[in-house]
C-alpha cells in the first residue's frame, strides 16, 4: 500500500531528527555537520532544509522530541502517591530514569543551554515539564505560597533534578542523590 504525501512527510522528518539525534549525542552538536546528517538519514540536502530552517531549528526539534519522551515517561510511570511528597519522589525518579536514555542528559542538559543559552533550553524544559513540578510544589506547600515563590521553588528544584542527572550520568550514587531530594522537599515542608 502506497504511503500519503502526509506520511512522507512525516517520516522523512522523523529519519532527520533520529540521524541528527544520533550525531548530536556521538559527535555534539558544533561537530555535526548537515551533510553528516541527511547522509546518516538517507535524504537529501533539500529535504533538510524543506523541514528545517537550519541545523539549530534541526537541534532544537531534536530537544523537543527528547523532552516531550521525558514528560511522557514521567507521566507514564510515576505512581499515583498518596501525598504531594510522595508524587513528586515518585517523579523524580521517573525523570532519573527517563534521563537514563543513553545521551539524553547530553542533549538535553549540555548542549541546549550550549545551543540555545539558558532562556532556549529553559522555553523547551516549560513547555513538557514544568507545570507538574510546579503543581506538585503547589500541592506540597499548600495554596498559600505566593507565586512568585512558587515559581522560583520550582525553577531551583527542577534545576536541583538537572544537577542530580549529571551527576548520576558521571557514575555518582542515584540513591544518595534520591534522598538528598526528599531532603530538600522536607526542607521546604519545615521552612
Amino acid at each position: 500500500m502506497a504511503r500519503s504525501n502526509k506520511e512522507r512527510t512525516e517520516a522523512t522528518r522523523l529519519a532527520l531528527i533520529e540521524a541528527a539525534r544520533r550525531l548530536f549525542v556521538e559527535k555534539g552538536y558544533a561537530e555535526t555537520a548537515t551533510p553528516d546528517i541527511v547522509a546518516e538519514a538517507g535524504v537529501t540536502r533539500g529535504a533538510l532544509y524543506h523541514h528545517f530552517e537550519d541545523k539549530k531549528a534541526l537541534f532544537r526539534a531534536t530537544l523537543e522530541r527528547e523532552a516531550k519522551a521525558v514528560a511522557a515517561h514521567i507521566e507514564r510511570v510515576s505512581r499515583p502517591a498518596g501525598s504531594p511528597r510522595a508524587a513528586l519522589l515518585s517523579g523524580a525518579s521517573a525523570y532519573f530514569d527517563a534521563m537514563a536514555e543513553p545521551g539524553r542528559t547530553r542533549l538535553l542538559l549540555l548542549e541546549a543551554p550550549a545551543v540555545l543559552g539558558f532562556e532556549g533550553a529553559g522555553r523547551i524544559d516549560r513547555e513538557n515539564a514544568e507545570d507538574a513540578l510546579k503543581t506538585g510544589l503547589s500541592d506540597l506547600l499548600g495554596p498559600d505560597v505566593p507565586a512568585g515563590r512558587l515559581q522560583a521553588l520550582t525553577d531551583l528544584l527542577s534545576a536541583a533534578f538537572d544537577r542530580a542527572a549529571i551527576a548520576i550520568e558521571a557514575g555518582a550514587d542515584r540513591k544518595a542523590y534520591e534522598d538528598a531530594i526528599a531532603g530538600l522537599l522536607d526542607g521546604l515542608v519545615r521552612a
